[in-house]
């Protein structure tokens, strides 16, 4: 009779221990590190044809390039925002023929799209991760999708749902919901495969219409760090393939292993559809947090010495002189000026065209060029002039000019530097004895004007391209250039470019692209196959500072590669602000093909009003907005949204949008791209301020064309921008 009751008595500490056991699993896997963000084949982060609301660290560069039969798909994606991502890609179908035989040969058909990805909140313990994206806008629209994806990891698990419409969703398990607001939302008007005016519309009307699929997963971090697992729903049935290219689709079921051998390297292998392989490659970086490689072929900083020991060793400096010169030839403060003017271009990188004094303050007037952080070449030159002037300064300026024009003034107190170096000054009050302010107009005494050489110049190779038109995938030319200059006075110049072709493949461009604009760009071909010996550019400049905030340039000659005349900018960039105003005005005329001296007939003015501002939140980002008259007479506005990293790195877009109808705008509907800028120190053992640069503009169209005005005045001034110096402060030492 007790038998029952003992049981019952033994049950619930074992139902106990068993749900302590549970809740320790639960907890060990929750504590487990989930699986890493890696790309699907469509370039962003997600699983293998699907998205997933995960995001790729922030400044994050990545190329994908996969193949599943017939889809070959070649992706750049970026991550300007830990909350935003963006791709662009060229989709090569090889079943399908890009154009007519006599055009584009055995060439395959090629479509291009931009995707971007937002998130909405990030996961919690109980929430899970969400974002909202679109796929294809301002493409095609062939492979169009708008959904909403949410991911929640358990340990080693990371599981993702989500609901599409369109080409995501292309199964249609339900019906769209929102038809119960409007029956528009009900269906979703197909994409035409002959109407090539669609082609580059955001597709507005099409948005979040249809039926609704359901697509899902996991991604499962094996035992193995390297090694991934990836289970997939599709919501995606291929039987409403672009261009009719239906697909056999046998499960909806993808499963793919992804090998990460580093951080920067993924290799995917999947079986999709139950009836086709996927293999993609992705390689990954992180230009945007990566710091700088270190440098063993900089000079090294000089070590700065205490004002007493520079005040002795110039004493004897002076009294070997007198000793040898007689009495009165030297002092005990005298300083070569020369040496020290070497030393700042060897060692700080900073060009000097003028050394003055005011009170006890040094200014030296020159421009940086070597360093990319202006305050890493103001800690070497601060060490140069202390261990050269002793204590006969308490500030160092170094005064920022471009082409005769002061441009910012960054100066700096002498013993907080040397106490921060010694390590008795923090970096906060180093920062409060920083000042970046625009120049004053008060006399100096010149102390020393270095001889300056009217001529500068040298080679470079330059490269050229256009991607994914229908003569052939890539057209390119590369080709010597040598640029020079000479100048009049330090504000007025003489500079020109001489191009010779080395080798290109643009002979095989043969279509023209049909135009109901004046042909302002879209004669590239002629202007590209006409002649292997090019003058692209020669232009007299004048520039100058019109007011302390105030800049003004104007230029005549061969502006650029199709376009003559003359014209001028003003700008106000007022010191201290986030934001600028600024203006130009031209008046061109089309040059002859060859890229010689003669001109063609067509005439224009044109010009723009720029705003500018500067968003100092956490991400910075800079904008313009640009209203005006383009190269064909159109009007609009052009509007450009930049990230900028501390480390220069830059990830932007633009669009332009003028009152040329889509219609006679032809293929593209409005003029947009997608641009990223490296700066190459971050790769070199050298200093260096030079750039690698990538703009992708899908097409090469008339309307929303601007003038390719060689100098700008909002970048001939960037040594105003406040933050980006005070970010990179701790540079200062180095």
């Amino acid at each position: 009779m007790t038998q029952p009751c003992t049981r019952a008595r033994l049950a619930r500490p074992a139902r106990f221990a068993l749900s302590a056991l549970a809740l320790s699993l639960s907890c060990a896997l929750h504590a487990q590190e989930a699986p890493p963000p890696t790309s699907n084949e469509w370039g962003g982060i997600g699983l293998l044809q699907t998205p997933t609301a995960r995001m790729a660290d922030d400044g994050d560069l990545s190329f994908t390039a996969s193949h599943n039969s017939p889809y070959s798909r070649y992706n750049l994606t970026l991550q300007p925002f830990p909350w935003f991502e963006t791709s662009f890609r060229y989709i090569n179908v090889a079943n399908i023929r890009y154009n007519r035989p006599e055009i584009s040969g055995n060439q395959n058909y090629k479509d291009k799209s931009i995707d971007f990805k937002v998130r909405l909140w990030q996961e919690s313990r109980l929430i899970p991760e969400v974002a909202f994206g679109v796929r294809d806008l301002g493409g095609t629209g062939f492979f169009s999708s708008e959904y909403v994806v949410a991911n929640k990891h358990w340990g080693p698990i990371d599981a993702s749902l989500g609901f599409a419409t369109g080409y995501i969703g292309n199964r249609g398990d339900f019906s769209n919901p929102l038809g119960a607001i409007d029956d528009r939302f009900k269906n979703r008007r197909p994409i035409a495969n002959s109407d090539i005016t669609q082609a580059g519309k955001f597709g507005l009307s099409n948005m979040f219409k249809g039926p609704v699929g359901i697509f899902g997963g996991i991604t499962y971090q094996t035992p193995m760090d390297e090694l991934l697992l990836k289970v997939e729903y599709d919501g995606n049935d291929y039987r409403r393939e672009p261009r009719d290219n239906n697909l056999r689709q046998r499960t909806p079921i993808n499963v793919g292993l992804v090998y990460v051998p580093s951080p920067n390297v993924e290799l995917t292998a999947a079986w999709e559809r139950g009836d086709a392989a996927m293999f993609s490659l992705t390689l990954r970086g992180n230009p945007g947090n990566t710091p700088a490689a270190p440098k063993p072929f900089d000079p090294p900083p000089q070590r700065m010495l205490p004002a007493t020991a520079v005040a002795e060793q110039r004493a004897a400096v002076a009294s070997s002189d007198v000793s040898g010169a007689g009495a009165g030839t030297a002092t005990a403060t005298s300083t070569d000026w020369a040496a020290v003017t070497a030393e700042l271009q060897r060692n700080a990188g900073f060009r000097v065209e003028r050394i003055s004094r005011r009170g006890d303050e040094l200014y030296i007037d020159g421009y940086q060029t070597r360093y990319l952080h202006a305050s890493k070449g103001l800690g070497r030159a601060t060490r140069i002039l202390a261990n050269a002037t002793g204590d006969d300064y308490d500030w160092f300026t170094l005064r920022t000019t471009r082409v005769g024009m002061p441009i910012a003034d960054l100066s700096i107190n002498r013993e907080a530097f040397a106490g921060y170096l010694d390590g008795t000054v923090s970096e906060d009050v180093l920062r409060r004895s920083t000042e970046l302010q625009a120049p004053d107009a008060r006399a100096r005494e010149t102390l020393y004007k270095p001889k300056r050489s009217p001529f500068g110049g040298g080679f470079n190779v330059g490269y050229r391209q256009n991607l994914g038109g229908p003569d052939g995938f890539i057209l390119y030319q590369v080709a010597a250039n040598y640029t020079g200059s000479l100048f009049l006075r330090d504000n007025i110049w003489l500079t020109g470019t001489v191009s010779a072709d080395i080798t290109n493949n643009y002979h095989k461009f043969k279509y023209n692209a049909p135009s109901r604009l004046p042909r302002v760009r879209t004669d590239i071909r002629q202007y590209l196959t006409t002649s292997d010996v090019m003058l692209p550019n020669l232009q007299a400049n004048i520039a100058g500072r019109l007011a302390p905030d105030l800049y003004g340039i104007a230029y005549a000659g061969y502006l650029e590669w199709m376009y003559a005349g003359v014209g001028g900018e003003l700008l106000y960039r007022p010191s201290g602000e986030r934001w600028a105003v600024g203006a130009n005005l031209n008046r061109v005329q089309q040059r002859d093909y060859d890229q010689h001296f003669g001109l063609r007939d067509y005439r224009i003015t044109t010009g723009h009003a720029t705003f500018y501002y500067a968003f100092d939140a956490q991400q910075r980002v800079i904008g313009s907005l640009s209203v005006g008259q383009y190269l064909a007479g159109d009007k609009g506005a052009t509007l450009d949204l930049a990230r900028v990293f501390d480390n220069g790195v830059t990830m932007g877009a633009y669009a332009t949008k003028t009152n040329v109808s889509a219609r006679d705008f032809g293929e593209g509907s409005f003029d947009k791209g997608i641009y990223f800028s490296i700066p190459l120190d971050g790769f070199l053992p050298r200093s260096t301020r030079g750039r690698a640069a990538f703009n992708w503009n899908p097409l090469i169209r008339d309307g929303g064309a601007m003038l390719g005005r060689k100098y700008g005045l909002y970048g001939m001034t960037g040594d105003r921008d406040e933050r980006f110096f005070y970010d990179n402060l701790r540079n200062v030492g180095e």
